[in-house]
């Protein structure tokens, strides 16, 4: 078009076209300042110096009623421009998920006068104020506010409390040059466990031995009214203790199997990365009904949360049982070894999670193994749970259509761990589940490759166990990975983990290569039934996601719809109620009746639907009966699997 409007004359075109040069370069001259006038935060970077003084911080964690957490800060200052900081991007979250919108009542005072604040324009977890000439210290007061429904951190029985929730620091500095002295006011005759290290105890006021920025926000504390402290220290090792609170005192009983097995653990995973990378570890453990269930990685300590009745129904409740296990190999995978992208200087400035598949992924796959070869997993349980997982990327993660393993690893940024309607088509952080799959044909691998000589056993204890007692961060890249499987033994391992983490295909071939195989029969396996059957919290489902394509929640809820299973095929939808099954009422035994009859029958399974106010039937022609995973041998193979599990002496 613009030529077109040249006239025709050459003298014409020509002062046209030096016209059409002029205004460009006009235009591009005023985009060059509009992009000079274009404002980003306010925030000072991080610089690696010490931030000058202490800051006293204190929490009056005591308001077990409304769960109100009041926050007293003492910062050491300069006069001039001061940022304060609420942290935005928290260790374990792999996301920027600092509540910040549940801090309030913010106020600031220097020599006893009002300071005023004002938010960053584009930050909101930034405050800057001016700190005026002769004060050289401001106090800091806000209330962090927890009570929401489903999301307590405190009940009348027991707290959580994470310090990123309830402090505020220094913009311009490193995390680990800024130095605290916390201390915490709990409710009355509470007792409380940490990582931290206390100096003294006044009334129900505790205060601890000062720590660095980074290492108060890696020192969560858990506290209660029935509290109790297990020792599990292995022999000649550093001090491992289980910290747990619970809802009534029956809940903290062990019978000596149960305290044999947990023990076995800690020794279990010394034996396997032949270090550790704390002077002493918490198992920060809640059981309870009330208190929301959580598993968060922490260098010294770790943040456990499971059903109040873990100890006293042991024999119902396997699943969930390999949490401790997971959280535990994070103080080697994660927190002392941590992917370069995912260490930032402090918690404002963005992660990159790029790894989670060796973070996460290879810590799922060690706290399975690890459940087994301390005994609180059998190994009928460890395979039925392996199979459910095995079965996901069989039949249930259509997703890998589009998307990649290495690229869930965006999951905790772009859907902040918050439910999905379609997960088998979306797919939700698969970097875990995913992760853990490919690492286990990584293990069977290295076992075809040295005939059984060397595992993944050899690759932990070289890549984890570096550096015996240190926890200072030891950061990674994809090609120290890659190094140290060849350390282990020479393949052609980059091209190996690129294939599986950034091609469009589920993990499927470690089952296969371990000597077991993947197949479904239509009874349940005891683990599958303690999974679906675990009251909410964490869930209580009824999976059907094998067969006809449905995972249910109670009253009819229909939880996940497996994409383009059978019942999606039928128009089914996420989030809609089954009210009633080949015209009878809905229920667990009558959907699934119905799925085992149609085996037998041509005739569709008829479901009445109650969605959006509005009550619909479709028809699921579905034939193939119910199919629940298990795994089986493979006759002739070599029994990885069972070497994999076996407990190390």
């Amino acid at each position: 078009m613009l030529v077109a409007s040249f006239p025709r004359s050459p003298s014409g075109a020509r002062c046209m076209l030096v016209r059409l040069v002029v205004a460009i370069s006009m235009a591009l001259a005023i985009g060059s300042v509009c992009a000079q006038e274009l404002r980003t935060d306010q925030v000072p970077p991080p610089q690696d110096t010490p931030y000058p003084g202490t800051i006293a911080i204190h929490v009056d964690a005591s308001d077990t009623v409304q769960g109100i957490f009041r926050v007293h800060e003492t910062i050491p200052v300069k006069s001039g421009a001061l940022t304060l900081l609420y942290p935005q991007w928290i260790p374990g979250d792999h996301s920027p998920s600092g509540p910040i919108a549940m801090l309030a009542g913010l106020k600031l005072s220097g020599n006893g006068k009002p300071l005023m604040w004002k938010r960053d324009k584009y930050n909101v977890f930034a405050f800057h104020l001016d700190v005026p000439t002769g004060v050289s210290s401001i106090d800091v007061d806000f209330q962090y506010l927890s009570g929401r429904s489903g999301d307590f951190d405190i009940t009348d029985r027991m707290m959580d409390m994470e310090w990123s929730k309830v402090s505020l620091y220094p913009a311009g500095y490193f995390s680990r040059g800024i130095t605290f002295v916390p201390s915490v006011t709990l409710a009355h005759g509470w007792q409380l466990g940490t990582a931290l290290e206390t100096t003294s105890e006044s009334g129900d006021t505790t205060t601890f031995k000062p720590v660095t920025f980074n290492n108060l926000v890696d020192s969560p504390i858990y506290a209660g009214q029935y509290f109790k402290r297990v020792d599990l220290t292995p022999a000649g090792g550093a001090p491992v203790h289980l910290d747990i609170v619970a809802d009534a005192p029956k809940y903290l009983e062990m019978t000596p199997e149960q305290l044999k097995v947990h023990r076995a653990l800690v020794t279990q995973a010394i034996t396997l990365f032949g270090s550790h990378h704390y002077d002493h570890y918490d198992f920060l453990f809640s059981l309870s009904d009330q208190l929301g269930g959580n598993g968060t990685e922490h260098h010294q300590s770790s943040e456990d949360g499971l059903g109040a009745d873990y100890f006293t129904a042991w024999s119902e409740n396997a699943p969930d049982r390999d949490l401790l296990a997971h959280e535990y190999t994070h103080s080697w995978n994660g927190k002392f070894r941590r992917p370069a992208d995912l260490w930032t200087p402090n918690f404002n400035v963005p992660m990159g999670d790029s790894l989670l598949w060796v973070y996460e992924g290879q810590t799922q796959y060690w706290g399975f193994v690890l459940t087994a070869r301390s005994g609180m997993w059998t190994p009928q349980q460890f395979r039925d749970a392996l199979a459910m997982t095995a079965a996901n990327y069989e039949r249930n993660r259509a997703g890998f259509a589009w998307r990649t393993l290495e690229d869930t690893t965006n999951d905790p940024t772009a859907a902040h761990r918050s439910g999905l309607p379609y997960r088998s088509w979306q797919m939700s952080e698969d970097y875990y589940s995913g992760g853990q799959m490919m690492w286990l044909e990584v293990d069977s691998k290295l076992r075809a490759l040295t005939n059984d000589r060397k595992s993944l056993d050899d690759f932990a204890h070289a890549f984890f166990g570096v550096d015996n007692g240190s926890y200072v961060t030891k950061t990674y890249t994809f090609d120290d990975v890659v190094a140290a499987l060849n350390g282990v033994a020479p393949y052609d391992w980059a091209s190996f983990l690129h294939a599986r983490v950034d091609a469009l295909n589920p993990p499927l071939n470690g089952i296969d290569g371990s000597g077991w195989k993947l197949v479904y029969t239509d009874k349940e396996s005891d683990y599958e039934k303690q999974y679906n059957s675990q009251p909410e919290p964490p869930r209580h489902l009824y999976n059907f996601t094998w067969s006809i394509g449905l995972t249910m929640a109670d009253k009819g809820l229909i939880n996940d719809v497996n994409w383009n299973g059978a019942a999606f095929k039928a128009g089914v939808s996420s989030g809609a109620t089954l009210v009633a099954v080949n015209g009878q009422d809905y229920s667990s035994d009558v959907l699934k009746s119905a799925i085992a009859a149609a085996k037998d029958s041509q005739s569709p399974i008829q479901l009445l639907l109650n969605y959006q106010g509005g009550f619909r039937t479709v028809s699921v022609d579905y034939h193939g009966g119910l199919r629940y995973p298990h795994l089986v041998r493979v006759e002739g193979t070599p029994d990885y699997l069972s070497q994999i599990i076996a407990a190390r002496k």
